[in-house]
């Protein structure tokens, strides 16, 4: 089995560096370590066969490996023709192995000569290759990503045969059928697919975090009376990150049954598997798991239908030192991988450190239960750190050698001395007078922090205090710089940083933007600075993606909701100045306040005039009162003589019109006279 290794910074990805055995003989390990290189050790002798450093190593790390299957013979890329002596040394060899790398490309490197022999890139992944699974018959090969999508590869044409999804999120694990007619790949859910259709033909429940392994463990059913299609009633097996379990699932002709049928248990996340296959019912399935923790569980078992207590292991198998004097104590060796040999009686066990490891073959016991193996391992090469810290040495300085302030390069500012305190203090000096101060000596070296401004001083600090915050991981010193409020000093902060430092800064941000809202506010403002002003250096980072996953999954969940929160910001706006109109025209109507214009018809003024003199008349009423008396009676003696005058007058008028009527012949008559002539 090719494990995977995962990124120190990603919680989810799989223990342990890509390493694998190649088929059948074991005669060659790989292993891609984490600095990029892939090494190829023979088993035999413990020797460094071969290794090979691909051009991005660095940027493009090794994330999976697998050795093509047996039956393949080494098969030249189409550019070039191979010649009759190279076919005649390379016809029966296994020699290419696939390298899966975290940019998505996919490398075939040939162990026989030792050189790149071709590499898949068009039209394949855009993420990071997390599995990579062979056909039997060699010609094609599968590949899964980050990007959810699974690739069927042409060897020869080095282009891509088919793609498509295959989950919703990761799909972190491949395997193929014993008959080549069906694959099973997986996230956190297990799914088999038809390679012909590309359709699914089973689900199964799978396990609650990624799954880093699959492995079929049956090659015949095992009631073999029936007829047998190729792939109902096998078994295979799966295990996962951060999973002490290893579950067993068997394929089944109803769609019903999707949970495990058995599961063994382990004493740590398993980082290497390896199993002999059942040929047949009556033979049982080996196991080997090589844990985190350095040990190996061996596990023997008869795959015969459902078991519900987890099983445990017939043999642990331990590597320890042997612990020279008595007041040394033995330490474990840790075992990095284990495989079963082509006998299946023995095993390959390689242990110690990636860069030299040591291989040796151990014959299987499983009788004890516990078996500890005491190496030494001390010959081999590791770096000594003790001798390295001894041997400094204090470099002789020159007269003439010119002392550089510590700071950022080229950020230094020339110190300008002060003649009139640099002659004063040579004058004490001469007088012999007392020791010069410390505060004068400061003075004559112009270095006087009240002349200064707050934040030229800030400026020049904060991004070495940011820097070697980072490198240390040292929260205080993170808080001091990133709890700042100027947006000034931190436009100048994010400017003179190392580029080096960009992304454990954007990291360390995106941890801080999941917590507290009120510093969310903060690092929203560096975010904003660092995201502006090294565009072009993120633009040129390869893996950028996988790096800054965290921070698009925040910010995709923080804008998820924005949309219903500007809907109710918007509903609420709507109700508030309802509410505010409506109050409004209520203080309108209220008595207090006075009209601004009143219109008032004529008829309406003079009642008003006159209710007005009457008012004034009863206000002056009593101050009046005698003399409205005397007027009174004056104006009633006028107004009898002018009656007296008025009825003398009337008298005679009568008189005239009578006498006016005697002469005529008419006199009065009676009103009943009067309607009897008519």
């Amino acid at each position: 089995m090719a494990a995977g290794g995962g990124s120190s910074g990603d919680p989810l990805a799989p223990a342990g560096v890509p390493c694998a055995f190649s088929p059948h003989s074991q005669a060659y390990f790989a292993l891609a370590s984490t600095d990029g290189h892939l090494r190829v050790w023979e088993t035999a002798s413990n020797r460094l066969h071969q290794e090979y450093v691909p051009s991005a190593h660095l940027s493009g790390t090794c994330t999976c490996l697998a050795w093509a299957p047996a039956r393949l013979q080494a098969k030249e890329s189409p550019q070039r023709k191979k010649r009759k002596s190279e076919a005649v040394g390379t016809s029966n060899q296994t020699d290419l192995l696939a390298l899966g790398t975290a940019v998505g490309s996919i490398l075939l490197y040939s162990t026989v000569k030792g050189e790149l022999h071709s590499k898949l890139i068009s039209g394949g992944h855009d993420n990071r290759v997390n599995c990579i699974q062979w056909h039997q018959d060699g010609g094609c090969l599968y590949s899964c990503s980050d990007d959810k999508h699974i690739v069927e590869w042409n060897v020869q044409t080095c282009k891509v045969k088919c793609k498509w999804k295959g989950d919703n999120s990761s799909v972190t694990s491949l395997c193929v059928s014993p008959d080549g007619k069906m694959l099973l790949s997986a996230g956190r859910t297990i799914k088999l697919w038809v390679l012909e259709t590309k359709e699914v033909y089973r689900h199964f429940t799978g396990h609650a975090t990624p799954v880093s392994s699959l492995m079929f463990t049956t090659i015949r059913p095992p009631n073999e009376s029936q007829p047998f299609d190729g792939i109902t009633g096998l078994y295979f097996l799966s295990g996962a990150v951060h999973d002490r379990l290893l579950n067993v699932w068997q394929v089944r002709s109803e769609n019903k049954e999707k949970s495990a049928v058995m599961s063994f248990t382990v004493t740590d996340e398993p980082v290497y598997i390896d199993l002999t296959l059942s040929e047949n019912k009556e033979e049982p399935v080996k196991l080997a798991v090589v844990c985190r923790d350095g040990q190996v569980h061996l596990f023997e078992h008869i795959l015969n239908g459902y078991c519900k207590k987890p099983l445990t292991s017939n043999c642990t198998i331990q590597i320890a030192t042997p612990g020279k004097g008595k007041k040394s104590t033995p330490k474990p060796i840790p075992i990095l991988a284990a495989g079963f040999c082509s006998d299946k009686m023995s095993l390959l066990l390689v242990y110690g450190s990636w860069f030299q490891p040591t291989i040796e073959r151990v014959a299987l016991n499983t009788r004890e239960p516990h078996m500890c193996l005491v190496r030494d391992i001390s010959n081999c090469w590791t770096p000594k750190v003790e001798t390295a810290i001894t041997k400094v040495r204090t470099p002789v300085m020159n007269s003439e050698a010119k002392v550089l302030v510590p700071g950022i390069p080229g950020h230094h500012a020339a110190i300008k001395p002060a003649p009139l305190q640099t002659e004063q203090v040579e004058s004490k000096r001469k007088s012999g007078g007392n020791e010069v101060s410390i505060e004068e000596r400061l003075g004559a070296m112009d270095i006087d922090t009240h002349k200064k401004g707050k934040d030229d001083l800030q400026t020049n600090s904060f991004p070495v205090l940011l820097t070697q915050g980072l490198e240390s991981n040292d929260f205080e010193m993170l808080n001091k710089v990133l709890q700042t409020r100027n947006l000034n000093l931190i436009k100048k902060t994010v400017l003179r940083m190392p580029l080096h430092t960009v992304i454990p800064l954007l990291q360390e941000l995106t941890k801080r933007l999941q917590g507290h809202p009120n510093s969310a506010v903060l690092m929203v403002q560096w975010l904003k600075c660092v995201l502006t002003v090294h565009a072009s250096y993120l633009s040129t980072l390869p893996d950028l993606v996988p790096q800054l996953g965290a921070l698009y999954q925040l910010m995709e969940s923080r804008v998820k909701t924005f949309q219903k929160l500007s809907h109710l910001h918007g509903k609420l706006i709507l109700l508030i100045t309802q509410v505010t109109a409506s109050e409004k025209t209520k203080e309108t109507t209220s008595p207090g306040q006075k009209a601004k214009l009143v219109y008032e018809e004529e008829s309406s003024e003079e009642e008003s005039d006159d209710e007005i003199a009457d008012k004034d008349s009863e206000d002056n009423w009593d101050e009046d009162e005698e003399e409205s008396e005397s007027e009174k009676d004056e104006d009633d003696a006028e107004e009898e003589d002018e009656d007296a005058e008025g009825k003398d007058e009337e008298n005679a008028e009568d008189r005239d019109r009578a006498s006016e009527k005697e002469l005529n012949g008419d006199s009065d008559l009676d009103p009943e006279n009067e309607s009897e002539e008519e």
